[in-house]
């Protein structure tokens, strides 16, 4: 049986109007594997080139988390830290 493992990955996304059809995309592909997904609007009177934050909860194998952050930081505009809890 493979491991388990519980990570939060915070996304800053620079522009959300860019940004989301390519983000939402790769959201939609590994939504088997999050368990929880809180988006923040950071600038609520923004109209153009807003920031937006999205912190998910992620279960899954170390190296399908590792692989979702890797597939993450190939989109342009995003800042993505992560935290794996258990290790």
């Amino acid at each position: 049986m493979i491991k388990q493992q519980l990570a939060t990955i915070s996304i800053l996304v620079k522009n959300r109007q860019i940004n989301s059809e390519s983000l939402n995309k790769l959201l939609s592909l590994n939504g088997h594997i999050i368990m929880n997904r809180l988006g923040v609007n950071v600038e609520p009177m923004c109209v153009s080139n807003c920031f937006g934050l999205i912190i998910l909860v992620v279960k899954s194998n170390l190296g399908q988390i590792k692989k979702f952050e890797t597939e993450l930081k190939k989109i342009k505009g995003l800042t993505i830290k992560i935290s794996i809890m258990g290790k």
